[in-house]
C-alpha cells in the first residue's frame, strides 16, 4: 500500500495504526483466561453428578423407574417444597426486618442487635436441633422444621441485607420522597430493589443448606432427601435408591438456581462514584420503639438463650470430668487446620466463575454457574460416596487421605464461596478496569490490581463463611477423615447418638468459640465491604 508521506516533516516517521484485531484479543483475553479456568472447577465439580448417572446407567431404566416414581419419593418432594416454600419467605421477611432496625432507625443498641442478628451462625444447625428438642421433647415434623431451619439460617441472609443497606445512596430515598412518596413507598419502590441481588443470594443459599441438612432434621424426625438417602446408604452401602434419591435431589437444585436467574434479573448495581457522602438518615421510631425493640430482643432468645442453657445444663452435670483435653483439644486443632485448608481453597476455586457471571454474563457461563451451585444442594454423604468410589476404582492412595477430605468441602462449600464473592464484584464498577487498562495496565492487572482488591473484603467474608460450614460439617467427614482424624463435629455426633449428651456438651461448646470468630469476622467484613 502506498503512504502519503507530503505532509511529513523531513526525517518524520508515518504514525503507526493500532491493530484493532490485535487489541480486540488482547482485550478478551481475561474473560478467555478466566473462563478456562471456571470451565476446569465446573467439570471437576461433576464429579458427584457423573457419579450419580452412572449408577443410573448401570441399574437400568427399569429400575430408575421403580426406585423414582414411588409414593416415598412424592412423599418426600412435598415435604421439600413445603419446607423450603415457607422458610425462605419467612427468613427474607425477618432479615429485611432486622436489617431495616439495625441500619436505618433509631433503635436503641442497634449495634449489640447487629452483632447479635449474626451470632448464631457460630451455633451449629444441629446444635439449635438438639436444643430445643431438649426443652421441648414434643417438637416434630414440618413446623418444628420450618421453626429450627430459621432460626438457624436467617443470618445468612441478615448478612448481605445489611451491608446493602450501608451501602445504599441515601440520595435515592431523597429523590423519591422529594416526588411526593410516603416513606412505605419509599422503601417498596426505591431500597427493596436496591436489595434484590442481596436477597436472592442469601436465599438461594438457605435454600441449598434446607436442600442438604442431615443433623436438624433427624433430631426433629423430620424426614427429607437428605435423611432419606443417608438412611439408605446406612442400611445398604451404594444403595442404588440412595443414588436415585440424590438424582430427584440435584433435580430440585438445578430448579432452585433456574428460579433464582429469572428473579434476580440483569440490573446494574454498581456506580463509579461513592454516592452520598452523608450517612443515611435513620428514621425515628417514636411510640414504635417498644414493639421494635422487642423483634430482636426476642429473636436473641430464641437463637442464642435456648442453646446457651442446653449446653449450660449439659456442662453442669458432667463436671470437670469431662473436659478431656487430649481428645477435646485433639479434635479443635485438626478441626482448625481442615476449616482455614478448606476455606481458602474453596473461595481460589470459586474466583473465576464469580467474576465471570458479573463482567461477563451468557448462556454458557449460566451453565458453569449452576455446575458451581448445583453441588452444593448434594448432602455429604453423596459427594462422599462418590469420591470413596473414584478414588478405589482409580486413585487407591488418595482414598481416605486429608487430600480427599478437601476435595470434598471444595465441592460441598462452592456456593457459599460464590455468594459472598459475586456480591463484592458485582459491586466493583467495570469502568475502573477499564480506566486501568486505558493507564496502560493490560486486563489481567487491572483485574488483578483493581477489582480484586475492591473485592478482597467479599474474598475474607467468603473464607469465613466457608471455614464455618467445615466447622460444622458432618457427614462427609465422617466418611472420608483419614485414620485418627477427628473432628469436634463428628465427636460431638457420635457421643450425641450414644445418649451420651453430656460428654458431648465439651465438643459443642468448642464449636461455638471456634465459629464465634468467624463470625465476627464476617459482620466486620461485611461492614468494611458497604464501605464502613
Amino acid at each position: 500500500m502506498l503512504q502519503d508521506n507530503r505532509l511529513l516533516a523531513p526525517g518524520q516517521k508515518m504514525p503507526t495504526q493500532p491493530v484493532v484485531g490485535l487489541d480486540r484479543l488482547r482485550g478478551r483475553m481475561p474473560h478467555i483466561s478466566v473462563l478456562l479456568l471456571a470451565s476446569v472447577v465446573a467439570l471437576f465439580s461433576l464429579v458427584p453428578l457423573g457419579f450419580i448417572g452412572w449408577i443410573t446407567v448401570d441399574v437400568g431404566w427399569q429400575t430408575v423407574k421403580e426406585l423414582v416414581f414411588r409414593p416415598r419419593v412424592g412423599e418426600l418432594l412435598v415435604n421439600t417444597v413445603l419446607l423450603e416454600a415457607i422458610t425462605v419467605p419467612v427468613s427474607i421477611v425477618l432479615a429485611v426486618t432486622l436489617a431495616w432496625l439495625t441500619e436505618r432507625t433509631d433503635i436503641p443498641f442497634a449495634r449489640l442487635w447487629a452483632w447479635l442478628a449474626v451470632a448464631p451462625l457460630a451455633v451449629p444447625a444441629f446444635v439449635h436441633s438438639y436444643a430445643w428438642v431438649s426443652l421441648v421433647p414434643g417438637m416434630r415434623g414440618l413446623q418444628s422444621g420450618v421453626f429450627v431451619s430459621v432460626l438457624a439460617y436467617f443470618p445468612f441472609l441478615y448478612l448481605p441485607v445489611a451491608a446493602a443497606l450501608r451501602r445504599l445512596d441515601p440520595a435515592i430515598e431523597d429523590a423519591a420522597a422529594s416526588l411526593g412518596v410516603g416513606p412505605w413507598g419509599v422503601f417498596f419502590r426505591a431500597v427493596l430493589p436496591q436489595l434484590r441481588l442481596a436477597i436472592c443470594g442469601g436465599s438461594l443459599l438457605i435454600a441449598l443448606h434446607l436442600l442438604s441438612e442431615y443433623g436438624l432434621f433427624v433430631m426433629i424426625r423430620f424426614d427429607t432427601f437428605a435423611t432419606a438417602i443417608v438412611d439408605q446408604f446406612q442400611s445398604a452401602y451404594n444403595s442404588p435408591a440412595a443414588n436415585m434419591l440424590g438424582g430427584v435431589l440435584v433435580a430440585c437444585c438445578l430448579l432452585l438456581l433456574g428460579l433464582e436467574v429469572l428473579v434476580r434479573g440483569n440490573e446494574r448495581y454498581a456506580r463509579v462514584g461513592s454516592g452520598s457522602a452523608r450517612p443515611a438518615d435513620r428514621h425515628r421510631l417514636g411510640w414504635f420503639v417498644v414493639p421494635a425493640i422487642l423483634v430482636p430482643v426476642v429473636l436473641a432468645g430464641l437463637t442464642l438463650g435456648v442453646p446457651l442453657v442446653t449446653l449450660v445444663r449439659w456442662l453442669y452435670f458432667g463436671g470437670f470430668g469431662i473436659w478431656r483435653l487430649d481428645t477435646v483439644g485433639n479434635a479443635f486443632l485438626q478441626t482448625i487446620v481442615l476449616a482455614l485448608a478448606g476455606g481458602i481453597l474453596s473461595t481460589v476455586a470459586a474466583a473465576p466463575m464469580a467474576w465471570l457471571s458479573v463482567r461477563a454474563p451468557g448462556r454458557f457461563q449460566r451453565v458453569l454457574e449452576a455446575c458451581h451451585y448445583y453441588v452444593g444442594s448434594l448432602p455429604g454423604v453423596v459427594v462422599a460416596l462418590s469420591l470413596v468410589t473414584i478414588t478405589v476404582r482409580l486413585v487407591l492412595p488418595l482414598y481416605q487421605t486429608f487430600a480427599t477430605l478437601i476435595i470434598a468441602y471444595i465441592l460441598l462449600f462452592l456456593p457459599r464461596a460464590m455468594v459472598g464473592l459475586r456480591a463484592s464484584i458485582a459491586q466493583a464498577p467495570v469502568e475502573l478496569e477499564r480506566a486501568a487498562m486505558g493507564l496502560g495496565r493490560t486486563p489481567a492487572q487491572a483485574v488483578r490490581q483493581i477489582t480484586m482488591r475492591l473485592a478482597a473484603p467479599g474474598a475474607a467474608a467468603s473464607i469465613a463463611l466457608v471455614a464455618l460450614g467445615i466447622t460444622n460439617e458432618l457427614t462427609a467427614t465422617l466418611m472420608l477423615a483419614p485414620n485418627g482424624v477427628e473432628t469436634l463435629a463428628t465427636r460431638f455426633w457420635s457421643l450425641t447418638s450414644e445418649i451420651d449428651y453430656v460428654s458431648a456438651a465439651p465438643y459443642a461448646v468448642m464449636m461455638v468459640v471456634l465459629s464465634l470468630p468467624l463470625t465476627l469476622l464476617l459482620h466486620a467484613q461485611s461492614k468494611r465491604t458497604a464501605g464502613q
